[in-house]
């Protein structure tokens, strides 16, 4: 059976913070407009296949990006590749300050 991802909500990827991976696909200039959440490991939706060739396929991973459409496609990446603990935050960053959750500011 083909890997497929889960979407989350905001809260509950921040609540992964500290057991899962979570990558943040937005370009560099929207993190540093946006903000971002804490621990964030930063890899531009571009750059995730060849990123993700150094990672365990065991690890548990949650992709944010602003609305949720880019995070979605780099989840669906991961999937293709052999991760099996991927989870999309719905919504993304725009759901994340919509529920007042915490954001960093570079």
């Amino acid at each position: 059976m083909k890997a497929t991802y889960r979407d989350i909500t905001p809260a509950s990827a921040l609540a992964a913070c500290g057991r899962a991976r979570l990558i943040d696909v937005r370009e560099p200039s929207e993190l540093a407009a946006d903000g971002y959440i804490e621990g964030v490991e930063h890899v531009p939706l571009g750059r995730v296949a060849e990123a993700a060739r150094r990672w365990n396929t065991d690890d548990e991973l949650v992709i944010v990006c602003r609305s949720g459409t880019r995070s979605a496609a780099a989840a669906s990446v991961l999937c293709a590749m052999g991760f099996h603990r991927v989870s999309n935050m719905a919504g993304g960053m725009v759901a994340y300050k919509a529920a007042g959750l915490p954001i960093c500011r570079a």
